[in-house]
């Protein structure tokens, strides 16, 4: 419910609404973004120091919420001020719900990946995640534009954040007192003393998770422009800014239904190519919309249907194989933070670069929010064609990346004392 507001409304807002200049936007939301993906690799070294005492890393959820809610509130209720005020105030209140969301996010998924130690429980587990996050996005997608009562979304984010806080408590609390005693691995010794700077880069020397980062880069970053752009697209290219939502609807319920799919998928073909057909299926779905322009609603309603079943593959099956790749680390203990924070860093850095170089590059071509755009237009062009080339190139990636652990995986859960199924 946080992740859709922050990442695809506040650019709208600022820019489209509040009338900060677009490459001011971008340059804010790529510092921003920078400094809180270098967070995370830290956050995920203090969740792995306290996973062995107390509440662990429940602890680290808990201590997030007051965060996170507190500047999603702010985010979404600026002032009325001068320019200068108005970015002061976006820097802040990204600050603040950005270091919220890390602290609570790389605890919760390495909670996640402790949980069992099955190949294929794995997929179906970071499947069950992945949809029960999506029900929360179509909530984020749907509810302030039902709250709005003017023509402007500002009034009905700025509700909907007020509701967010106490849905936030009550998930909380039923994650910390729901989630089960993960699994061990290993005894655990030699976790205290562990050095920063080698906790930190451990995870990197690991070759298999060198090549998955490469990947989810390429692919991270072909996601993250269209999620920057949607809006601008759909009001100025389809120019039909009351289906938004609806449009936003779409992709992220039809990936919540295609993750049955998915999950067969893996078990059929394994989990490599089974991302390998998702990815495919994304540039066939989406490279359509460069030819759409004004009232291609129905056009546009199909390739979010298509690309929307694709991306539930990316959120069911990247994070079941990092969680295999963790397995063969050979650590002490299972360095579960460490790697997740780091993975959520290269997240963040994608948005960063997609925020940081679409927004400016798109006002340099001369687009200006609000104004309408024909089919094959240059927000056409960076909406569309430019993530689909760098999916390919992520597809070219994958494809000769050595990741898939299915063959070793028995080998390296007897070394942990785990039965293979």
């Amino acid at each position: 419910m946080a992740a859709l507001p922050v990442y695809v409304h506040v650019p709208k807002l600022y820019a489209g609404e509040l009338g900060l200049p677009l490459a001011t936007v971008g340059a804010i939301l790529l510092g921003c973004r920078l400094l809180d993906a270098l967070q995370d690799p830290l956050f995920g070294y203090l969740s792995d120091r306290v996973s062995q005492r107390g509440p662990g890393r429940r602890l680290l959820v808990l201590l997030s919420v007051p965060l996170l809610a507190a500047g999603f509130v702010g985010l979404f209720h600026p002032p009325a001020a001068e320019a200068w005020m108005l970015s002061l105030w976006l820097i802040s209140y990204l600050v603040v719900v950005y270091l919220g969301f890390s602290m609570g996010s790389i605890s919760y998924y390495a909670l996640g990946a402790e949980l069992c130690r099955d190949y294929h429980e794995r997929t179906r587990l970071s499947a069950t995640r992945g949809a029960v996050a999506v029900i929360g996005v179509l909530v984020a997608a749907g509810v302030p534009e039902a709250l709005s009562v003017t023509d402007g979304a500002q009034d009905g984010l700025a509700l909907f954040s007020l509701a967010f806080a106490p849905v936030l408590v009550l998930a909380a609390i039923i994650t910390v007192r729901g989630t089960p005693k993960p699994v061990r691995a290993g005894n655990g010794a030699g976790m205290p003393g562990t050095n920063l700077y080698r906790a930190l880069i451990g995870p990197l020397r690991n070759r298999a998770y060198r090549w998955l980062i490469v990947v989810s880069v390429l692919s991270g970053i072909a996601a993250a422009i269209p999620g920057t752009l949607i809006l601008f697209y759909v009001q100025d290219v389809l120019r039909r800014p009351d289906l938004s939502g609806l449009f936003l609807a779409l992709y992220f319920l039809f990936g919540a239904a295609g993750m049955p799919m998915w999950i067969a998928a893996s078990r059929r073909a394994g989990k490599k190519r089974a991302w390998l057909i998702g990815m495919l299926l994304s540039v066939a779905a989406f490279v359509w919309a460069y030819l759409l322009g004004p009232g291609d609603v129905l056009a546009f309603a199909f390739v979010c249907m298509l690309s929307g079943t694709a991306y539930g593959a990316e959120l069911a099956i990247p994070p079941s194989i990092l969680a295999d790749i963790v397995d063969r680390d050979g650590s002490a203990q299972r360095p579960d933070g460490a790697y997740f924070g780091i993975w959520q860093m290269i997240d963040k850095l994608n948005l960063a670069l997609a925020a940081g170089l679409a927004l400016p590059l798109l006002q340099w071509l001369g687009y200006t929010p609000g104004s309408a755009q024909p089919a094959h237009a240059p927000l056409s062009f960076m909406y569309a064609l430019v993530p689909c080339a760098i999916k390919l190139a992520a597809i070219v990636c994958l494809q000769v990346a050595p990741i898939e652990a299915r063959q070793v995986l028995p080998l390296d859960l007897n070394r942990t004392g785990a039965t293979p199924s």
